[in-house]
């Protein structure tokens, strides 16, 4: 093996009779390191992306959630709170419950979800940090909600008309006479708005639990319980002793389960980008064929006589297989060391901006070791596949330097 690697260097770095090939052989290796630098940017924004969104739903989502098999909501009384709270590894329990929800504010209407939160949701979740404007008033109080950022602007809302509320509607399911109104409604003032990404901030309004409850003619129940664990929890034992305490008629969540629908359409669309990339990759490899193709047609004489001296077809076309492999190798770690630098200026000065209006100011990227493994598995394999026909060919030269 060392022997044909050895020849294959020297056919590669040796001079060659006509200027075209070695112009060729660039335009492979430079091709070749565009083609890898595009695949690591290309995997690295999206994980950005995903980093950066799965981060601010996680400020919204808890540790583990727990929610009913079947039906909307049920009372508290049918959970055993204390042995909860008693399982080692969970810190914080919270109760909340939801429902679909007409809004209204100074005449702009808008359909969302309203959620009513009990007082230890703060400690169950990073909201807070997700606060943009006002602050949470929700836990102690029924007059105050916490707005999405989105539902905030469909409902034009004025931070600083502190005497306007937002009213809630709901159907009522009670036979309150023939004159009563056949809703219920839930006022309150905005106390703040919070942005964590994505359909939340379109549609969430938190308000108060015992507010919420009122509101869906109920007391003290709940459609979902919220769980933050200790930082040492075993996660997957934690959910096996919530379930066999909860029993079948609830499901349990971690985080990954609670956003699983959002990663997978970010992997999708990951990976149907990269599929795009190495397309046009093997597009850039038809010039490792014509350029591999030339060394074989150049290098006919010295084939023959290694052949005349006992070197094997498969040893020749082991020879040129290395050669294609070693181009597509040099400009593989040509197009990391590219890939790195454009890397290390979106980082630190976002050399690609992103229009105004979103979360942050320049494409969010991110490296991960699992990427470079992929795409050096995909350029050399594209590399060793440019490089079979020349090798068939050269292994195809006759002995007879006179016949060549």
């Amino acid at each position: 093996m060392k022997l044909y690697l050895n020849i294959a260097s020297r056919y590669l770095t040796g001079k060659k009779t006509t200027n075209a090939i070695n112009i060729i052989t660039w335009i492979s290796i430079i091709g070749m390191a565009i083609g890898t630098a595009a695949l690591i940017l290309i995997l690295s924004v999206f994980n950005g992306f995903e980093g950066l969104l799965s981060g601010m739903l996680s400020n919204f989502n808890p540790d583990v959630k727990i929610t009913l098999s079947e039906g909307k909501y049920t009372s508290r009384d049918q959970v055993q709170v204390d042995r909860l709270k008693g399982i080692k590894g969970v810190a914080q329990v919270s109760f909340v419950i939801e429902e679909t929800c007409f809004f209204d504010y100074k005449g702009s209407q808008e359909v969302g979800i309203i959620k009513g939160v009990d007082g230890n949701y703060m400690q169950v979740t990073g909201l807070d940090s997700s606060i943009i404007l006002g602050a949470a008033k929700f836990g102690e109080d029924t007059e105050y909600g916490l707005l999405g950022s989105q539902m905030n602007t469909k409902l034009s809302v004025n931070p600083a008309d502190g005497f306007a509320t937002v009213t809630a509607y709901m159907p009522s399911d009670e036979d309150k006479g023939p004159l009563a109104k056949p809703f219920n409604s839930l006022n309150f003032y905005p106390s703040g708005t919070f942005s964590v990404g994505g359909d939340i901030d379109i549609q969430y309004i938190l308000v108060n639990y015992e507010a919420a409850n009122n509101l869906l003619n109920l007391e003290n129940h709940f459609s979902a319980i919220e769980l933050r664990l200790t930082q040492d929890a075993d996660e997957k034992k934690v959910m096996n002793e919530l379930q066999k305490v909860l029993g079948p008629k609830f499901k349990i969540s971690n985080r990954y389960q609670q956003d699983e629908g959002f990663i997978k359409i970010m992997n999708i669309e990951k990976w149907i980008s990269y599929l795009i990339a190495c397309l046009t990759l093997m597009i850039i490899a038809f010039n490792l064929v014509g350029s591999l193709w030339m060394i074989v047609l150049e290098k006919k004489k010295d084939i023959a006589i290694l052949k005349s001296m006992g070197l094997t077809k498969n040893g020749i076309q082991m020879i040129f297989l290395l050669l294609g492999l070693l181009i597509s190798f040099i400009g593989m770690m040509s197009g990391y060391l590219l890939g790195i630098f454009l890397y290390w200026l979106q980082k630190e000065h976002g050399l690609v901006s992103i229009p105004d209006g979103f979360l942050v100011d320049a494409y969010p990227i991110e490296l991960r070791m699992s990427d470079f493994i992929v795409v050096t598995m995909t350029v050399l394999v594209i590399g060793l596949l440019a490089s079979l026909l020349p090798s068939f060919r050269a292994g195809q030269v006759s002995a007879f330097v006179r016949q060549e």
